[in-house]
């Protein structure tokens, strides 16, 4: 069983100065936060945009204000708008949970000038820690070792371009302010750093309102390793022991863990030293983390590379391993209190793991997801948490960041605990949104994973022979039998209302085409005795549904589906796929878009891959463009989808920077001028940066 939460006096809270709670933030973390806001005994406060209006932190709250439109400019990162919604509803202190305000001393500020107490460090700490380039430059006279590199303020981009030479290559760009690997680039040649700075500044600039960059030398294969501490207004200043956050994709975190494997008991009191030393050495009050790069060839060694100021996405490791919880600790050292425990205090208990949810595809260049929820099953069970923002029936938005949920395991060893992730997100079942399930478990298995040899470039390295689960033709038949069994029935008894295919003699097959992945498949069905049989090619399937279930050629399988119109969601196991029978129109554009063009050349067309907004567009209208030349930046859920040319030629294009753009819509046409079109490659994948957590915000 899980250890028992450390038990801290009961809290007074008549004597605090405050006893509602605001929480500037939506998602998952709200929803968290109000759970242990309630469990003081404290009035919860909840605020939303216009496409949160019904989301699950609104329902869980005591009041919930509306504070703006969809955009996070005009709702969660508007000072005006919080601070108003504090006086309208008399919530005396503000949790900004992670991301959006959490880190802006700006915000501190307002707060303070309104007499609202802010849950979090004081406006010294956030201005030092806030900037990773003075905070690198600070904390190195305090004991704590630092990453080689060029960290000054106001840096241009031929200060940059100048400096990178010193740095060295391979070298990492990083954003000043934020986190949660937003603006983040490796940069391995030198020929490729222009353009990546200018990228690197219009996410910095979007995600936190600063574009200033620094550069760092990178190290290669290393581990990521974070600090937990916690500080009262009284001079306590503890560590929680460390996280290991090496599972990343292009510096985002995908699973977490607590305690590290690598580190041993000499190395944790160093490290747990060293980010105590930074706390300190800004007078931090709450809680905060401290990361470090640690070299996976010499454990021992270590390089501070920021301080966040605020609660981490990955906080429920930590809390189950030590039975703190961090929340309320961070509530009531706002209010005046005490921390109870010294550093001996502090005991690691079993393990810990979590894994984070997000609405995208990983087959499809990990491409965010949008869609109403249709299906939902969290799980349950010894050992299992869940940190979710999710309902059924809500709305994933195209506004914000893509995590869904967290899914947190603890075990009495890691082995135990890595188990118990497994089983939970195979009893995780979302559909009506692409999610990343599946991937997870993937990871999850990994040998290499399961072995503890970890760094932050190994997903990327494992990605391309990962092996995801196709679309079966048992799935195929099953889709096309739902989708007819779902068409509504017309009254009558005449057989020529009937949609079934009745002729005389033997019953004409239904043709069902599906598409799934971009590929388009024909099922032919015929029914007897409530079973039908599907044809796919030269495969033949039966397929019976009723009330015991789904049944594929006599065995009864467990798959969870929904149909949604023309579409099928299937789900087995934390695997989910989408089958979409596409209408007439598709079929035919689809059939000239064949004829038009020799087979296997690339396609004229680019189209946005999902919903977003224009951020950049780099030629104009009737400019020549070359296979894989960039043509227009689309920015949706917070990360930047670079648009490519297939092939060479003219583009015509009418966008500009701020206009939206749906998915599928056709953002560009290539020309194909004779003379300069060779064979084209295939189309590459759109090319995806992560920017922002809105949910999460600055997730590092």
């Amino acid at each position: 069983m899980t250890p028992s939460p450390v038990s801290p006096p009961p809290a007074d809270t008549s004597t605090w100065p405050f006893d509602t709670v605001l929480v500037a933030n939506r998602g998952e973390i709200a929803s968290r936060v109000i759970r242990s806001v309630r469990a003081l005994g404290l009035r919860s406060v909840a605020v939303y945009s216009d496409a949160d209006r019904g989301a699950r932190h609104v329902l869980e709250a005591d009041v919930a204000v509306r504070i703006g439109g969809d955009a996070p400019s005009d709702s969660y990162l508007s000072i005006p708008a919080v601070v108003d919604a504090c006086r309208r509803t008399g919530a005396g202190a503000v949790h900004p949970g992670y991301g959006f305000l959490s880190e802006n001393a700006a915000f501190a500020h307002a707060l303070d000038a309104a007499g609202i107490v802010f849950i979090g460090p004081s406006v010294h700490a956030l201005d030092i820690m806030g900037d990773k380039i003075r905070s690198k430059n600070h904390v190195a006279g305090f004991d704590v070792p630092v990453v080689p590199g060029v960290a000054e303020p106001g840096l241009t981009d031929e200060d940059l371009l100048r400096s990178a030479g010193v740095v060295g290559f391979p070298l990492l760009i990083k954003p000043s302010a934020g986190g949660g690997g937003k603006g983040m680039h490796d940069v391995h040649r030198p020929e490729d750093l222009p353009e990546v700075l200018g990228t690197a500044r219009r996410v910095a600039a979007r995600a936190f309102g600063d574009d200033t960059l620094f550069l760092e030398r990178l190290i290669e294969r290393p581990r990521h390793i974070e600090v937990q501490v916690l500080a009262d207004n009284h001079g306590t200043v503890i560590h929680l022991g460390e996280r290991e956050c090496s599972l990343q994709r292009r510096h985002q975190k995908v699973i977490e863990e607590a305690p590290s494997a690598l580190l041993d008991e000499a190395t944790r009191l160093r490290i747990g030293q060293a980010a105590c030393n930074a706390a300190r050495s800004v007078d931090y009050t709450g809680a905060g983390t401290v990361e470090f790069l640690v070299s996976d060839a010499a454990p021992d060694e270590f390089f501070f590379m920021e301080m966040n100021t605020r609660l981490q996405v990955e906080h429920p490791v930590t809390e189950l391993v030590t039975g703190v919880d961090l929340v309320e600790w961070q509530i009531r050292i706002a209010a005046g209190e005490v921390l109870p425990m010294t550093q001996t205090d502090v005991v690691l208990t079993g393990h810990a793991v979590e894994a984070r949810v997000y609405a995208e595809n990983p087959e499809a260049g990990f491409l965010p997801s949008t869609g109403t929820v249709l299906a939902l099953t969290e799980p349950t069970g010894e050992g299992v948490r869940v940190d979710s923002s999710l309902v059924p029936g809500g709305t994933v938005s195209s506004s914000y960041d893509p995590m869904l949920a967290k899914i947190i395991a603890w075990g009495a060893d890691r082995g135990q605990a890595l188990d118990r992730l497994d089983a939970a997100l195979a009893g995780t079942v979302v559909l009506g949104v692409d999610t990343n399930i599946e991937y997870l478990r993937l990871l999850v298995n990994d040998v290499d994973v399961r072995a503890a040899r970890l760094d932050t470039t190994m997903i990327e390295r494992k990605l391309p022979d990962l092996t995801f689960r196709r679309v079966s033709s048992g799935d195929l038949a099953l889709a096309a039998v739902l989708l007819v069994e779902a068409e509504p029935v017309t009254p009558g008894h005449s057989p020529w209302h009937r949609g079934d295919g009745f002729r005389l003699g033997t019953a004409r097959p239904r043709e069902i085409a599906l598409e799934v992945d971009g590929a388009t498949t024909t099922v032919r069905l015929q029914r007897a005795d409530g079973t039908w049989t599907a044809r796919i090619g030269d495969t033949t399937v039966d397929v019976r549904v009723d009330g015991y279930g789904v049944t594929i050629d006599g065995l009864r399988r467990r798959r969870q589906y929904r149909v949604d119109g023309d579409t099928v969601w299937l789900g087995d196991a934390g695997w989910s796929a989408r089958l979409r029978r596409p209408g007439r129109r598709d079929l035919l554009d689809a059939a000239l878009s064949r004829i038009t063009r020799d087979e296997g050349s690339a396609d004229p067309l680019v189209r946005s891959p999902m919903p977003g907004t224009v951020v950049s567009v780099s030629v104009e209208d009737g400019a020549t463009v070359q296979a894989g030349d960039v043509l227009v930046a689309v920015e949706a859920m917070k990360m930047e989808h670079q648009l490519t040319a297939a092939l060479s030629g003219v583009v015509r294009l009418s966008l500009k920077p701020g206009d939206l753009v749906k998915a599928q819509q056709i953002v560009a046409t290539i020309e194909a001028a004779p003379e300069i079109d060779a064979p084209s490659p295939p189309a590459p994948a759109p090319i995806s940066s992560p920017t922002s957590s809105s949910t999460e915000g600055n997730a590092a």
